[in-house]
C-alpha cells in the first residue's frame, strides 16, 4: 500500500523551478514550423504562383536570405516591417523572414485608401516597407509624410510580372528590389538564423482592424498565440498531412487566419492567388487538385453564384472550405455543398487571431434533411481546441445566459489566442479586456446542444415596440429569396414602434424583385413583429475588407424614417 510522501510538494516545486531550463522549456514560436518542414520534406512543393514554384528547402533558404537582408538594412529588434502586397510568395514568406530578423510583421490591407495607409505606416512606426509595385502609389503619401517627420522607411519593391499596372518609381523614393536582395544575401544552411525567440510573449505581428468607423486599431499578436492557433486549427479542421491549399484568404487579414503557419506545419503545397476571379479560382482548384481553401461568406457567395461554376469541383472527392464572417446564408452553403465543398463555418475576430469557434458537425447530423443541416452549419458553434473558454453573458447580470436558443448576451472569450492589446491605445485595451475576458461586442444565444449562434453586434440590434429584433435573422431570411445577392438590415426610426427594420438589398445580376415582393417574402419567413418596413435597392457600401458598412446604412435609414 502506497502512503502519501510529505516530500512530494517540495519535489514538485523543485521540478517547477526547472521550467526555465532550455532542456525542457523552449518558448513557442510558429517560426519553428518552417525549419522542421524544410528538414523533413525539403523537396516537397511549398509555394506555387503562376509560373513560379518552390520547394520547402528553397522557401527556407529564401526566408533566411531575406532576414539577413533586413538586418543589413538596419532593422533592429521589435521594429515594424510593413507589407503592402497581394497573396504572393513574398507575402507568405514575410510570416517567417520578418520574425527571423527580429522584426514585427504588419500586413496592410491592399484595398485601403492612401490616407489610411499613411496613418498605419506612421502609427506602426514602420522601419521597412515591402510593397508590390502596383500598390506603390497608395503608399507614396505615407512615405513622404513619415520622411518629413523624421521617420526613416526603407522601401523594398516586389516587381511582379502579373501586376495589372507597373507605375514608375518617383525620383524622391529610393527602393531596393526584393529578389536582388535575396540574391545579394546568400546564407549557408550551417549559418541559418535559429527559429527561436527569447520570450514567446514578445510581439510577432500587428493586425489593424477594418475601421468601419474611426481610425483602425492595431491588434498585437505574440508568438505563443500564433503557435497555438496553428495547433488548434490543425486539430479543429482535421487537417491531413500535405494538404493542397488555395490561399484565397487575404494574408493581410489576421495573418491570413494564421494559415501561413498552419500550412507550413503540415508541409502543404500552397497555391497563391493574386486576385479573386471566380473563373480563375475554379481553374486553379482543378489544375492543382486543391483540397482546402478559405474565404468569407462574400467569397462563397461569389463562387456559388458564378455563371461558370462547375457542377462539381472534383468528381469523386470533396474540397474542404473554412468560412468566417457574417453567418453564411443556408442557400449558399447548399450550393457549395452541391459543388462538392464541405464548408465549416467558424467565428472569430481580429482580436482573437481569427477563428475560435467552429460549427463542428455531429454524427447525427448525417441523418437530417439537407436544409436543416445547412441551418445547423450556419451557427458559430463550439470552441476550437486551443480556445480556453467562450461564454455568452447577460450584460445586466454578468451571468451566463440559459441554453434555450432565445436568451441573448455578449460573447466573451478567454485563452492564449486573445490579443496582447491594442497598440498605443490603453483605453480601448482596458475597455475590451476586463474581468479576465475579452468582450467581443457580439450578441448571441446558446442553443440546447451548447452551440453558440451570433444574433447581432450590440449596436445592430433593432428594438421595436420593446422587442429585440436580430438584423442577422432578417438578413438570413432575405438570402433565401432567389433574387437577393446581398442584403443588410438596420434600424429605421418609427413613430409608433420606436424602430423598425429597413432592408438594403443588392439583387443578383439578371434577377428582378420589387419592394412588395421582398416584404412579403420576409413575412413568410419571420414573425410579424419582425416585418420589414422599407426595402432600398442598390449597391451596398463596403469597407476595404468587404464588410458591409452598416454605419453608413444607418445614416440613410435615419433619413428615411
Amino acid at each position: 500500500m502506497t502512503t502519501c510522501d510529505s516530500s512530494l510538494p517540495a519535489m514538485y516545486d523543485s521540478l517547477t523551478d526547472r521550467m526555465g531550463d532550455p532542456a525542457n522549456f523552449v518558448p513557442l514560436t510558429p517560426m519553428a514550423y518552417l525549419s522542421r518542414t524544410a528538414s523533413v520534406h525539403p523537396d516537397l512543393a511549398s509555394l506555387v504562383y503562376e509560373d513560379r514554384q518552390y520547394t520547402w528547402s528553397q522557401t527556407e533558404s529564401r526566408c533566411q536570405s531575406m532576414a539577413a537582408a533586413l538586418l543589413s538594412l538596419g532593422l533592429e529588434a521589435h521594429q515594424t516591417v510593413s507589407v503592402l502586397a497581394f497573396n504572393t510568395p513574398e507575402t507568405f514568406e514575410a510570416h517567417f523572414y520578418v520574425p527571423l530578423a527580429g522584426g514585427v510583421l504588419n500586413t496592410i490591407n491592399t484595398r485601403l485608401d492612401t490616407d489610411t495607409v499613411s496613418y498605419i505606416l506612421g502609427f506602426a512606426e514602420t522601419r521597412l516597407l515591402i510593397v508590390d509595385r502596383e500598390l506603390l502609389p497608395v503608399a507614396l503619401n505615407g512615405l513622404r509624410a513619415c520622411k518629413e517627420q523624421g521617420q526613416q522607411i526603407d522601401v523594398i519593391l516586389i516587381d511582379d510580372a502579373q501586376a495589372a499596372t507597373q507605375p514608375d518609381i518617383p525620383d524622391d523614393i529610393v527602393v531596393h528590389n526584393f529578389e536582388q536582395l535575396i540574391k545579394a544575401h546568400p546564407v549557408a544552411p550551417a549559418d541559418y538564423a535559429p527559429t527561436t525567440v527569447a520570450n514567446e510573449l514578445q510581439p510577432l505581428s500587428i493586425n489593424f482592424t477594418s475601421g468601419t468607423s474611426g481610425r483602425p486599431k492595431g491588434v498585437v499578436y505574440h508568438h505563443r498565440g500564433s503557435y497555438l492557433m496553428t495547433m488548434g486549427t490543425i486539430a479543429g479542421w482535421a487537417l491531413p498531412r500535405h494538404p493542397r491549399y488555395l490561399y484565397t484568404v487575404p494574408l493581410f487579414h489576421c495573418n491570413g487566419w494564421g494559415h501561413a503557419w498552419t500550412m507550413t506545419a503540415m508541409a502543404a503545397t500552397v497555391v497563391c492567388v493574386r486576385t479573386m476571379v471566380p473563373k480563375r479560382i475554379f481553374e486553379l482548384m482543378q489544375q492543382w487538385d486543391i483540397s482546402h481553401f478559405g474565404g468569407a461568406p462574400i467569397v462563397l457567395n461569389m463562387l456559388a453564384n458564378d455563371a461558370d461554376a462547375p457542377d462539381r469541383i472534383h468528381s469523386e472527392k470533396p474540397v474542404f472550405c473554412m468560412t468566417a464572417g457574417a453567418p453564411p446564408p443556408a442557400a449558399v452553403l447548399a450550393r457549395m455543398a452541391g459543388m462538392g465543398c464541405e464548408v465549416m463555418h467558424v467565428y472569430g475576430l481580429t482580436e482573437t487571431y481569427g477563428h475560435i469557434l467552429q460549427a463542428e458537425p455531429q454524427p447525427q447530423w448525417a441523418k437530417l434533411p439537407e436544409a436543416e443541416v445547412a441551418e445547423l452549419k450556419s451557427r458559430q458553434g463550439v470552441r476550437f481546441p486551443m480556445t480556453d473558454a467562450v461564454q455568452v453573458l447577460d450584460d445586466d447580470t454578468g451571468e451566463q445566459v440559459p441554453a434555450d436558443g432565445e436568451s441573448m448576451g455578449e460573447i466573451v472569450i478567454r485563452g492564449n489566442t486573445v490579443m496582447t492589446g491594442y497598440l498605443k491605445n490603453t483605453e480601448a485595451t482596458d475597455e475590451s479586456l476586463k474581468d479576465g475576458w475579452f468582450w467581443s461586442g457580439d450578441l448571441a444565444v446558446v442553443h440546447p446542444d451548447g452551440y453558440i449562434q451570433v444574433k447581432d453586434r450590440a449596436k445592430d440590434i433593432i428594438i421595436s415596440g420593446g422587442e429585440n429584433i436580430s438584423s442577422v435573422e432578417i438578413e438570413s431570411a432575405l438570402y433565401k429569396h432567389p433574387a437577393v445577392g446581398e442584403a443588410a438590415v438596420v434600424a429605421m426610426p418609427d413613430d409608433k414602434w420606436g424602430e423598425s427594420p429597413c432592408a438594403f438589398v443588392e439583387l443578383k445580376d439578371g434577377s428582378d424583385a420589387d419592394e412588395a415582393q421582398i416584404i412579403e417574402h420576409g413575412l413568410q419567413q419571420l414573425a410579424r413583429f419582425k416585418r420589414i418596413k422599407r426595402v432600398v435597392f442598390g449597391p451596398l457600401p463596403k469597407t476595404a475588407t468587404g464588410k458591409i458598412q452598416k454605419f453608413e446604412l444607418r445614416v440613410r435609414a435615419k433619413a428615411l424614417g
